[in-house]
């Protein structure tokens, strides 16, 4: 009986020590995800790049169109961030008459460079 409570409290106390280490160690995916949000966010906000603020409002920006919808509430709009990415890749495919240039088609901004937009907008 002495040996199982001795290792129950050892398997305890490693437990503790586990899961005290672990919220101490940084988060890199969380980093690295914000940085990306932050590249993207430039790049949307390029008035040669993304220029995404020539037809929408988004918090931050300024001069900002009204052509497009206002990019507010993204992760509602679009709880699936693939779509979203489709929809800059090429908004044709969902609407052949928008004017949204298509970024990715027509190679306006590149692979790299759509997906830290997409982060980006899909934080909005």
């Amino acid at each position: 009986m002495r040996k199982t409570a001795r290792n129950t409290l050892a398997a305890t106390g490693a437990l503790i020590i586990a899961m005290g280490s672990l919220s101490f160690t940084p988060n890199l995916a969380s980093a690295a995800g914000a940085s990306a949000i932050e590249e993207g966010k430039k790049i949307a906000f390029h008035r040669k790049k993304g220029n995404c603020l020539a037809c929408h409002k988004i918090a931050g920006g300024s001069l900002e169109g009204n052509i497009g919808p206002a990019l507010v509430n993204m992760k509602a709009r679009y709880p699936d961030k693939a779509k979203l990415r489709v929809q800059i890749f090429d908004a044709t495919v969902s609407n052949p008459n928008t004017i949204m240039p298509p970024f990715g088609k027509h190679k306006i901004i590149s692979k790299s460079e759509l997906d830290k937009v997409v982060e980006f907008i899909h934080s909005l």
